[in-house]
């Protein structure tokens, strides 16, 4: 090999690992519209009220940033934080609050999850999902317990999931 075409060698070799390294340095990915967070939010914040719970309800995108944070008139004033709270946890930990909480009791391997600061694992964040991807995550706060929490959040998800599955 001459030495001009090893130099050619050289200078192909370092623009396609530029390439590859330009193509890593940009990245796409699906995220929750605000319309849509809009929707889920007040479809929420419906089943709660049908079933006689004031509530407040957050959704947030895909990193645990608040979208749309709704609270019903007589909701307690620690509901929008704990709603937004549970939307966050959901969110970082890819999971419902319900299930951190079930894999998060004392004595468990788990159970230090409970101490870091913004989580909350209480019953009523859920992860809202479509096209294969994690796309956000709703949180209620003010039913009678977790479980209440859950439904009217998955209630949200339900309203607005056939414009998810794109």
């Amino acid at each position: 090999m001459t030495m001009r075409n090893a130099w050619i060698a050289i200078v192909l070799s370092m623009l396609s690992s530029t390439a590859v390294r330009a193509e890593e340095a940009v990245v796409s990915y699906k995220s929750l519209g605000l319309e849509l967070a809009l929707d889920a939010a007040r479809a929420a914040l419906k089943e709660c009220q049908k079933r006689g719970y004031q509530v407040a309800v957050a959704v947030v995108d895909r990193f645990g940033t608040p979208q749309v944070l709704l609270r019903d008139r007589f909701a307690g004033p620690h509901t929008p934080p704990t709603a937004t709270g549970k939307a966050w946890t959901s969110a970082s930990f890819r999971n419902s609050t319900t299930e951190l909480n079930a894999i998060s009791q004392p004595g468990m391997m788990q159970a230090g999850l409970r101490n870091l600061p913004n989580v909350v694992i209480i019953g009523g964040g859920v992860m809202i999902e479509g096209g294969g991807a994690m796309l956000g995550a709703i949180g209620v706060s003010g039913a009678p317990g977790g479980d209440a929490d859950e439904a009217c959040a998955k209630a949200g998800i339900a309203a607005i999931q056939d414009k998810l599955d794109f």
